[in-house]
């Protein structure tokens, strides 16, 4: 049972593995604190709105289940979004901005829900949403140190290289979010394969995504 809540941290990584919630993870991993706040926001709504959702599955009829999901996960948001209004630092509540309510249409939280929440129990759901919850934030605070450090040599706002007096921008930017998240995604690739090899077999890339299944070498030379 305890496997529903690991696989969301590391070999169904909603971010690093199945490439979902693009868009928060690029536009707030600026830095750490804001990835932080994205991250934890994020979680709360998947845990609760799997919990609620494994209850209500089986009194919720199948044609409308989509929308009934959708205002459970919007509830949490709203519960959310007040809070962090109330209670979180005014600096990164002005990040966020719009990606909070947002939330709403993130495909990692609609996507457990119909996937999980509403086929197993609320324990096992609970789970699963702590577990992606976790794997989205720990991705973004990776992805927001690694860019705010390259910014800046700051770690959470913290200066930890002083004569770092001038900021690489690119990094704070979308164009720097789109290389920082491509190296990960390519240190991960490396350590599959030689992992992989160490236990040998053969890493296959994902299906539909290898060459056999690409254009793009056919589409220049047409050119």
């Amino acid at each position: 049972m305890w496997k529903d809540f690991i696989n969301g941290i590391w070999k169904e990584n909603p971010v690093l593995v199945l490439m979902l919630g693009m868009c928060p993870t690029l536009a707030t991993t600026s830095n750490a604190p804001n990835a932080l706040g994205m991250g934890l926001a994020t979680t709360f709504v998947l845990a609760c709105s799997n919990v609620v959702i494994s209850a209500i599955r089986n009194i919720v009829p199948a044609k409308i289940r989509i929308p009934c999901y959708i205002v459970v996960i919007a509830t949490f948001v709203t519960i959310v979004d007040l809070l962090m209004q109330a209670y979180a630092p005014s600096s990164i509540y002005d990040a966020l901005g719009i990606f909070i309510p947002l939330i709403v249409v993130n495909c990692i939280v609609l996507g457990r829900a119909e996937a999980f929440a509403s086929k197993h129990g609320i324990f096992r759901s609970l789970l699963d949403g702590l577990g992606m919850g976790c794997g989205f934030t720990l991705a973004l605070v990776m992805l927001g140190l690694a860019r705010e450090f390259c910014t800046g040599g700051t770690l959470f706002q913290i200066k930890v290289i002083t004569p770092w007096t001038i900021d690489f921008n690119l990094m704070s930017m979308a164009p720097g979010g789109f290389i920082m998240l491509g190296m990960f995604l390519a240190g991960m690739n490396i350590y599959n394969k030689r992992k992989a090899e160490k236990e040998g077999r053969k890493c296959d890339p994902p299906m539909d995504m290898d060459c056999r299944h690409c254009n793009i070498c056919t589409i220049e030379r047409e050119k």
